[in-house]
């Protein structure tokens, strides 16, 4: 089955620091951007970085500039998003998504991307 799975959400405190995981089955994620995104209660998806195949990172939103990181590893088929310094407004459920030309994630047209994973949810409170 092809698909992407994030892990790695969970509760933490304002300040703290979590990484999430985007693992890919079924297929290699070597030749695709990765782009990351999120989408708290009431609001729309927002694309928060996109990570090319080379391993160049492009952050999409000023918010999270500087506390936020994109990696990747292709060895283990898996793309990570390193979040500090998080703030109650970071709450929301974190997508990733596979781009196969890397225009899509840069311009957030959300239907070009092959797969999408279902979400993991971060909850950013005291």
């Amino acid at each position: 089955q092809l698909q992407l799975v994030e892990s790695g959400g969970g509760l933490v405190q304002p300040g703290g620091s979590l990484r999430l995981s985007c693992a890919a089955s079924g297929f290699t994620l070597d030749y695709y951007t990765i782009g990351w995104f999120r989408q708290a209660p009431g609001k729309e998806r927002e694309g928060i970085s996109c990570i090319s195949s080379s391993g160049g990172s492009t952050d999409l939103l000023d918010s999270v500039k500087g506390r936020f990181t994109s990696s990747r590893d292709n060895a283990k088929n898996t793309v990570y998003l390193q979040m500090n310094n998080l703030k109650p407004e970071d709450t929301a459920v974190y997508y990733c998504a596979a781009d196969p030309y890397g225009s899509s994630c840069l311009t957030g047209y959300y239907n070009g991307m092959d797969y999408w994973g279902k979400g993991t949810l971060v909850t950013v409170s005291s």
